[in-house]
């Protein structure tokens, strides 16, 4: 889990990580709170900008990495409604005493700290006050006069950006087929670490063009398989799709719930809920076939070594859809962007495609991708590559990801 112990309450995050610009003498960078903090309570959930932060048992903690090993000087920019507040602040081994007042915006200096190359954690206390809350915080500010320092952060909010980058990066698996194949089946294994499942993870191993099926951690006493297809409709709103491009349930097995989902593009989904393990292997199968009448139905099974039988999730038919499986991939991302600072991991084997002939082929080669917080580097936690005879992906949690690149093409040997 990196720096985090799951015990620890957190109250603030802030992202600082690599790839802005060279500094000059003195260089500053400002970081939004907004896109670059986690603020919760012990007892209940805190809000985006620091408000309510009312118990000295609430900690605020702040991450950030540097390119190089440097010396910073760091500030936040906040606001204290009622009275003054004294607050403790940990960073790179030293700790600070803080005394700050003023019901208006200003800057408050903490010190100077050495920090090594990577991710560093400020930990803020709030140790008295005298009005209700603690602080109000907006931002924090870093300089530094080393040369050639790096950072990143998220750093604006268009296309709701401050969202996703609190959700942190996702990471995908995009599979090499092979050649004029046209795939009927898709099967893949996936295997969640022990301790690498937080709530708001989705372990997708069967993507295709036209939709995904995976597993997800939906809260702490729940869990779920989840089976979707888009319609061709583009739209955010499943009741605006027309009667002849909505997605038509077929069939479903026993215990799963069927609707439409939206808010994503829109269309058919499929889930049940299931209480599958860390460390346990589960089986996806997924069947994509032409009904000849411009149509595709897709089918997916899911299986669970403890029971004999694969079971049936849903089939589902897609107008306007007139071809076999394409675009496999499966991906890794976190849907809850308050748990945007835990880390999730998985790995992906024995992944095979079967064309319409019944030739099987193993799919030994992807190539490893990430979405816009990633390649904007707004966020580096994620990682992804070859591991034993599979593949893994991992995201969040704000761990050093040892050099691991885009777009980087993967080979398995089998």
């Amino acid at each position: 889990m990196g720096y985090f112990d799951t015990k620890w309450i957190f109250a603030g995050v802030f992202v600082l990580l690599t790839n802005v610009g060279y500094t000059q003498n003195n260089s500053v960078w400002t970081i939004p709170a907004g896109g670059n903090s986690f603020l919760v309570k012990k007892e209940k959930r805190m809000d985006d900008s620091f408000k309510n932060w009312e118990a000295s048992s609430d900690s605020c903690l702040l991450f950030f990495a540097v390119s190089k090993s440097c010396t910073v000087e760091l500030s936040l920019n906040l606001a204290v409604p009622q009275g003054k507040s004294e607050l403790r602040i940990s960073v790179g081994g030293k700790n600070f005493k803080v005394f700050t007042r003023g019901n208006l915006l200003h800057k408050q200096k903490i010190g100077n700290v050495l920090l090594e190359a990577g991710y560093s954690i400020v930990i803020i206390q709030g140790v008295r006050k005298q009005g209700p809350v603690f602080a109000n915080i907006e931002s924090m500010e870093i300089q530094s006069k080393t040369e050639g320092v790096e950072l990143n952060f998220v750093k604006d909010n268009v296309d709701n950006r401050f969202y996703w980058g609190r959700r942190g990066p996702s990471v995908h698996l995009n599979y090499e087929l092979p050649e004029g194949a046209q795939v009927e089946y898709f099967y893949n294994e996936v295997t969640v670490p022990a301790g690498m499942d937080p709530v708001g993870s989705y372990f997708m191993a069967d993507g295709f063009g036209e939709g995904y099926f995976g597993m997800q951690v939906n809260g702490p006493d729940e869990r779920r398989v989840l089976f979707s297809v888009w319609s061709p409709y583009h739209t955010d709103h499943p009741g605006d799709i027309p009667e002849s491009e909505r997605i038509v349930l077929l069939a479903k097995g026993d215990g799963v719930h069927t609707g439409e989902f939206g808010n994503e593009g829109s269309g058919g989904q499929s889930y049940f809920r299931t209480n599958w393990v860390a460390g346990t292997t589960y089986g996806f199968l997924l069947k994509g076939t032409p009904d000849g009448k411009g149509n595709t139905v897709y089918t997916a099974w899911f299986h669970d070594p403890k029971k004999e039988d694969w079971q049936l999730v849903a089939s589902f038919r897609r107008p306007k859809t007139d071809h076999y499986l394409s675009h496999l991939h499966s991906f890794l991302e976190n849907f809850e962007d308050r748990n945007g600072y835990l880390t999730r991991k998985a790995h992906y084997s024995n992944a095979w495609c079967v064309d319409k002939n019944g030739k099987w082929f193993p799919l030994l080669k992807a190539r490893f991708t990430g979405d816009d917080i990633a390649r904007r580097g707004y966020r580096l936690d994620y990682a992804g590559g070859t591991e034993g005879d599979g593949y893994y992906l991992q995201n969040g949690g704000f761990f050093n990801n040892s050099g691991c690149k885009l777009q980087s093409s993967l080979q398995l040997q089998r």
